[in-house]
């Protein structure tokens, strides 16, 4: 019963079909076309149900043929987009726990996303048939191009992408990097943005950030303050040194562990040479500095002691001076 249902209306499609057909050619005929020749009409006369069986017959072997895979290529597209989707979300979602940097775990979750979609069309189109060998060697031939001609680029990006995993210097640290040096202001995936001390905006290339020495001045959140102080050779040094240690003690910026160091260090020219290294917190170091050399000189001169500075004694012997005149 279902045989003959499913015979009687393909030959119900199939003459609909020749009717359709012969009501658009005598429609044309009758408008006077030039291109559907004499107004006798559509012949039709060798037409059979066979033939129109025939090619039904055809045309279902075509689409049990392609039209699978064409369904097949459909189903591997959908699903694989969205296991994709999954998948990359899964991995953002644990490098978010982790900590990782935000536009670090963006780029890696829409860079990974990007690669197995493109494994998935490729996948689809082998499962119609078509011959995907020469294009992923046009892919491989376009990323070695790409990938030398961007050679410098992609150097900073792999740089870039080391400084936001390790993270060897942070947004407000002040550091010195590729010979520059300044206030982290922006880390990117290409670039480092540090604005100096006098306010320039300097952008360093992340591949020569982590290509040389980073000196981070901030990280350990302690400096030491190195400072040179001179008294003259006939000053009492044990007078001079408790007046240093006076100094610092009384400014509370200065961190008592580690306990500041004061000691001879030089014996110069004109003058004996104190070392004074106190410890501060790194905010603190240029005005601990600048402080220090104003109070310092005034401590000394108030209990008699000198800051001595390069001189010279010129002893002129009797009768020099007249002889050079004859």
């Amino acid at each position: 019963m279902r045989g003959h249902r499913t015979t009687a209306t393909r030959v119900g499609w199939t003459v609909l079909a020749v009717v359709m057909l012969a009501a658009t050619t005598a429609s044309a005929a009758a408008s006077g076309d030039p291109n559907t020749g004499t107004a006798e009409g559509l012949d039709i006369s060798d037409f059979s149900v066979s033939k129109a069986q025939e090619v039904l017959h055809q045309l279902y072997a075509y689409l049990a043929q392609y039209g699978l895979k064409i369904l097949g290529a459909i189903v591997i597209f959908v699903v694989g987009r969205w296991v994709a989707r999954l998948l990359s979300n899964l991995a953002a979602s644990a490098m978010t726990k982790a900590k990782m940097e935000l536009m670090l775990v963006q780029f890696i979750k829409d860079l990974s996303y990007t690669a197995m979609l493109v494994f998935v069309i490729v996948a689809a189109l082998a499962n119609m048939g078509v011959q995907t060998t020469s294009f992923i060697a046009v892919l491989g031939a376009a990323g070695l191009a790409v990938g030398l001609a961007l050679q410098g680029g992609l150097a900073n990006f792999a740089a870039g992408v080391l400084m936001l995993i390790f993270k060897p210097i942070h947004v407000g640290d002040f550091v010195e990097v590729g010979g520059a040096k300044g206030t982290v202001k922006e880390i990117s995936i290409f670039t480092t943005v540090l604005s100096s001390p006098d306010n320039v905006r300097i952008i360093v290339p992340n591949g020569q950030v982590m290509g040389n020495t980073i000196s981070n001045y901030t990280v350990n959140g302690t400096r030491r303050v190195d400072m040179v102080v001179g008294v003259s050779y006939g000053d009492d040094l044990q007078k001079a040194k408790k007046i240093i240690e006076g100094v610092l003690a009384k400014d509370e910026r200065i961190l008592s562990d580690p306990a500041p160091v004061v000691a001879v260090s030089e014996l110069a020219d004109s003058s004996v040479n104190f070392v004074v290294r106190p410890w501060v917190k790194s905010s603190d170091y240029w005005g601990t500095y600048f402080d220090f050399t104003a109070t310092i000189k005034t401590a000394l001169e108030e209990n008699g002691l000198t800051i001595p500075f390069p001189q010279r004694d010129v002893y002129v012997k009797e009768g020099t001076l007249a002889g050079a005149a004859k």
